[in-house]
């Protein structure tokens, strides 16, 4: 069966655009919708591509022009399936797939000659639409993907009306009743289908691809371009009031190694215990981490335990670090407990110690120098790092996220020449001193502070919130926390980054201060309501776990939860979703038209005089029948029925220029006469 204008020139004219025109513009209108959530990871050239293909079908249907022969699609359809085979050197996997979808339902709108073409192009939407959660299952994700739903549904109704069309408003009501109709299963679905362990949206090889987060190595300059990302790293439901700022330290690695330049991760070479003194009262809270593709965790400093994890199991080091079985490739959550107030490890040995004492031969001879005199002075280590401290605090240092290059000895390059840095800057050459000073000492980075959100309660820790300090080793005290970028930027570990550099825009044009700006504290306050949306459609939506599952089942009265409970379960509430849908659509009496209705009354009449209608016939053949030389009717009667039927036949499937209640009370008028 051919579809009407898919083939056709249509008239020329400034007519009124016809049913075949609006259906097809709708039909690209949802094939943008499906599109627009791919634009942002599709390679470069393909949605340029995907755009001018679909420009290239509505200039068609614009025009009235027929579509292309297949001799000319042929070859762009090969130029783009070679395409797709340069960029990924494959035609399987995520991407290419993807790639490939995106062209298909492009290309496939200029090959639609019948209503199967149609269906396809509909089917792969619907394939490009479930595609875009390999990307991103965000809220706005999840509304645009609802938006393009809709959108198709009021397509495929579109297309199967045969006579007088609704308004569009009407039919895109009936596309979002039939979503909301599955409303109830889908929910049935997901509470009670058995949940799979595992990144849902993920493929082998690239579900755990472009991750941004903390790395396990330190140098120059990758905290600092950490720190300009908004990005959230984690959040954090206290059980109790938060502490203050100065004292939310996120432990994550531990950095014991360095080479003159970069600092990295180093076994402990010598055997021993971890001994860990916990003073004052625990931190209870819960942490919801975001994918980040490595395996530390992060607790406020110092961790109490090691938190259950029952999917990805976690340890903790000797140092103190919190490391889960596995990479982080999607969301977990979990109960820590910390004490801000402990002694770690005051009785270790010189031994143990050597190896927070060495430093790489050679490199920074100024830096070394000047922590030997620091050393004569000193009457302790106490005193030392005081000394430290006072000179950072004294000097003309600054605390910058914009810091002049330094060269192969860079902690002599800061300390006595630039003295503008970041977080990483401070820590780096705090350390190398007092190792040199001949003080045990360790890099720690991670995340410190946070932002309480007002809506939700929870603490949001942000990629800006990135930072670096360092750790001491003093006798009979053990390891002592020590930031020296407090010394430079109290604001920084009182406040937050925005507080220490105020945040610039459209290059620098224009400054926002955090502490006194009107425009930043309502774009925060926003920022802060969507991000409580956003947080709550991660905990309850995308973070609905097997564990989760299990105890929903079991707050249902259900203690022994395997799979014929789950079975039974999905049975019982599945046929209740389905008798809640269906149910009231049986018993609801459609409204009837009431020109349907004059047009039954008159064929029942007729029937009742013997003369009844097929049911092949329509008005039209009905009307021949009765008005033929053969029929035994009056010719008054044969007059007024063609009348009246031809009147129906015009107002039931072409009533574009006719009124609809004149036509009723017309109808009714001739079919008094046929009595």
């Amino acid at each position: 069966m051919k579809l009407p204008f898919f083939g056709r020139p249509a008239p020329l004219g400034n007519r009124p655009m016809s049913r075949d025109k609006a259906d097809i513009l709708l039909l690209l209108f949802a094939c943008t919708l499906v599109l627009l959530p791919h634009a942002s990871h599709l390679p470069v050239w393909i949605t340029p591509v995907c755009a001018a293909l679909l420009g290239w079908r509505g200039w068609i249907t614009f025009r009235g022009n027929r579509l292309p022969p297949r001799w000319l699609l042929l070859p762009v359809a090969a130029l783009a399936m070679g395409g797709v085979y340069l960029t990924f050197r494959t035609f399987f996997g995520r991407e290419a797939g993807v790639s490939m979808l995106a062209l298909l339902l492009t290309l496939k709108l200029l090959e639609m000659h019948a209503k199967r073409d149609l269906f396809v192009a509909l089917f792969l939407s619907f394939f490009l639409i479930l595609s875009s959660f390999f990307y991103s299952q965000s809220i706005g994700t999840a509304l645009l993907t609802l938006a393009a739903v809709v959108a198709i549904l009021t397509t495929q109704v579109s297309f199967q009306f045969t006579g007088a069309v609704p308004p569009l408003k009407q039919r895109l009501r009936m596309g979002a009743t039939i979503l909301l109709l599955a409303g109830p299963v889908t929910l049935v679905l997901f509470l009670l289908f058995p949940r799979i362990q595992g990144p849902l949206w993920g493929m082998p090889g690239d579900a755990h691809s472009g991750r941004t987060g903390m790395s396990d190595t330190m140098e120059p300059g990758n905290i600092q371009s950490l720190a300009q990302s908004d990005e959230i790293a984690f959040r954090v439901k206290f059980t109790g009031s938060p502490p203050p700022k100065a004292q939310l330290y996120w432990r994550g690695p531990v950095l014991s190694g360095f080479d003159g330049r970069k600092w990295f991760p180093q076994r402990r070479q010598t055997p021993g215990t971890t001994s860990v003194n916990l003073q004052g009262e625990a931190l209870n809270y819960q942490v919801t981490l975001e994918p980040h593709g490595k395996r530390w965790l992060f607790a406020l400093d110092i961790p109490r335990a090691v938190p259950l994890i029952e999917q990805n199991p976690a340890r903790i080091t000797y140092d103190m670090q919190l490391l889960a079985s596995q990479g982080v490739h999607e969301r977990l959550r979990y109960d820590a407990a910390s004490h801000l107030q402990y002694e770690l490890n005051p009785n270790e040995t010189p031994a143990s110690l050597q190896q927070w004492l060495d430093l790489p031969p050679g490199f920074n001879p100024r830096a070394m120098v000047f922590a030997s005199d620091l050393r004569r002075k000193a009457q302790s280590s106490a005193d030392l790092v005081s000394a430290v401290l006072r000179h950072f605090r004294t000097e003309a240092f600054r605390y910058t996220l914009q810091p002049p290059l330094l060269g192969r000895d860079h902690v002599d390059d800061f300390l006595f020449t630039t003295r503008a840095g970041f977080c990483e800057h401070y820590s780096s050459a705090f350390v190398v001193l007092m190792r040199a000073a001949g003080i045990p000492a360790r890099v720690v980075t991670g995340y410190q502070g946070g932002e309480l959100n007002a809506a939700d309660g929870f603490l949001v820790v942000r990629q800006s919130d990135a930072h670096a300090w360092a750790e001491v080793w003093l006798e009979k005290r053990g390891w002592v926390r020590i930031d020296p970028t407090s010394a430079v930027a109290p604001e920084r570990v009182e406040g937050n980054l925005a507080s220490a550099i105020p945040r610039q825009i459209l290059g620098g044009l224009i400054t926002l201060d955090a502490s006194n700006n009107a425009l930043f504290a309502q774009l925060q306050k926003i920022r802060q309501n969507w991000d409580a949306v956003s947080n709550a459609w991660n905990q309850w939506v995308l973070n609905y776990t097997p564990q989760q599952q299990r105890n929903f089942i079991k707050s249902l009265g259900f203690e022994d939860v395997d799979w014929r409970t789950m079975a039974t379960l999905l049975l019982v509430f599945g046929s209740l979703a389905v008798a809640i849908v269906v149910l009231p659509l049986l018993f609801h009496e459609t409204k009837r038209d009431p020109v349907e209705a004059i047009y039954l009354s008159l064929c029942r009449r007729l029937a009742k005089k013997g003369f009844p209608r097929e049911l092949h016939e329509g008005p039209r053949s009905y009307r021949a029948r009765l008005t033929s030389a053969e029929s035994p009717l009056p010719q008054n009667q044969k007059a007024a029925l063609a009348r009246f039927l031809e009147l129906y036949e015009t107002v039931r499937y072409d009533a574009t220029d006719l009124a609809r209640p004149t036509a009723v009370a017309r109808l009714k008028s001739l079919s008094a006469e046929c009595r």
